[in-house]
């Protein structure tokens, strides 16, 4: 089993910045391909950012490209989402994913179903 706690979400005006964090434990952290989902009212949840294992390869939303950097200290067994110029549409439940092993991360990461570990969950608010 793996245990993801997320922390850093909160209020903050558009333009702003935050650093999402996701601990993980459990297994070892190396093994784990870990993503950043969120989800707004009445909406699906989608991918904001995905990192693979060893961190040389990461995925972003369109949306967010050029404003959220996902990476990861496998020291730490943590994964970050640094989120800057935050506009209100950033608005959501932001939750941290854990895969483990799966050879099809490189062609699903954007797929709930790819994950096997999920965390509860940070609320990010941006104000206009």
């Amino acid at each position: 089993q793996v245990q993801l706690d997320e922390s850093g979400g909160g209020l903050v005006q558009a333009g702003g910045s935050l650093r999402l964090s996701c601990a993980a434990s459990g297994r070892t952290f190396s093994s784990l391909a870990m993503g950043w989902f969120r989800q707004a009212p009445g909406k699906e949840r989608e991918l904001v950012a995905a990192v693979a294992r060893s961190g040389g390869s990461t995925y972003y939303a369109d949306s967010v490209r050029g404003r959220f950097t996902i990476f990861r200290d496998n020291d730490k067994n943590t994964a970050y989402l640094q989120m800057t110029s935050l506009k209100p549409a950033n608005t959501a439940v932001y939750y941290c994913a854990a895969d483990w092993g799966s050879v099809r991360f490189f062609v699903d990461y954007a797929r709930t179903a790819l994950y096997d570990y999920w965390g509860q969950g940070t609320q990010v608010t941006v104000s206009s």
